[in-house]
């Protein structure tokens, strides 16, 4: 079968395209055999490629998290799966697991969801995982409840987007940054209030944007300035941290615990498989809506899952989501 892989851990210029055995004698008996018809491309991605994220990775590994496709064949313990159904998956390359980026990938079945009725594969693999991020992000580890006020830094983005989209599905009042010249996007997706976050001033802004406080903070940047998120949080508010492996900011201790106030952090890698279902079930079905959608999609063949690498640790993949057809 053609993939794309790597025989070790390096630069976007290890990942070859190239035929590997087919994915025989089949799927184990939990186990579901999908017909890959497009992939995408992750920071994470990146990251268990370069060997930046540790991961038990069996060589030649295949790239890549995400799928879209249909099922092939179905081990007996795999119910509710048949051949020809369309399939979607978010939590494949890591943890021993082969990647996405094949003609064919074998898929645990706890880690692979029915495409919703109604829904295009390339919407949905293209949210997928951003979108799953975020609903971790707010409810998993957020807490946030219909009523509450979110803050979102850098809600333009990929993740941010989402962040902004399912806070506002779910009742929440959404207090958000982002580049000026992307303001009018965010608060297309249900924003409150968008705040230039190069702007003078712009603590005083978001407390007087939020004057009850936030009951939810989350960034996706990776650059927390915990002594600026700290005083903005409502009594027993939450940070949730979920980028930045190098950073390594100043916390705050005493306003945060006499606001009862908390800091979490959580990778999406980490996730159990209950969470990563309970993601997909409202990833899946917003999706299908259009509730959930990517800003924009860059459509590519699989001969060019390197170029999408470099290109998404250059930095150049901001707001963009690169779909790979296999």
């Amino acid at each position: 079968m053609r993939a794309a892989y790597i025989d070790r851990l390096g630069p976007p210029e290890e990942i070859v395209i190239g035929e590997l055995p087919a994915q025989r004698p089949g799927p184990g008996p939990t186990d579901v055999l999908v017909d890959v018809a497009a992939t995408t491309v992750n920071p994470v991605d990146t990251l268990v490629r370069s060997g930046r994220f540790r991961t038990a990775l069996p060589f030649p590994f295949v790239v890549g998290r995400d799928l879209v496709g249909t099922v092939a064949e179905a081990g007996p313990g795999a119910p509710g799966f048949a051949p020809g159904d369309p399939v979607w998956c978010n939590s494949l390359g890591h943890c021993g697991r082969q990647g996405a980026a094949a003609e064919q990938a074998v898929v645990p079945a706890d880690r692979l969801y029915p495409l919703p009725a109604g829904a295009r594969p390339e919407d949905v693999v293209a949210v997928a995982h951003p979108a799953a991020t975020a609903y971790l992000a707010l409810f998993t580890h957020g807490g946030l409840r219909a009523g509450g006020t979110v803050f979102v830094g850098g809600a333009a983005g990929n993740v941010g987007s989402a962040l902004v989209a399912l806070a506002v599905w779910a009742g929440a009042r959404v207090v958000a940054t982002a580049a000026a010249r992307d303001a009018e996007y965010v608060r297309s997706l249900g924003a409150d209030e968008v705040l230039d976050y190069a702007a003078p001033g712009l603590a005083g802004r978001l407390a007087a944007a939020a004057p009850r406080g936030v009951d939810v903070h989350v960034t996706t940047h990776g650059g927390h300035d915990l002594d600026a998120a700290v005083p903005l949080l409502a009594p027993r508010g939450r940070i949730v941290l979920l980028a930045g492996v190098a950073a390594r900011p100043v916390l705050p201790v005493g306003p945060l615990y006499q606001k009862g106030g908390s800091v979490v952090g959580f990778a999406i890698s980490h996730a159990s498989t209950a969470e990563l279902a309970e993601a997909a079930g409202v990833v899946g079905r917003l999706a299908a809506t259009g509730r959930l959608r990517a800003r924009a999609v860059e459509r590519l063949p699989l001969a060019a899952a390197a170029e999408a690498h470099r290109r998404m640790e250059d930095g150049e993949l901001r707001g963009r989501r690169v779909v790979l057809a296999i």
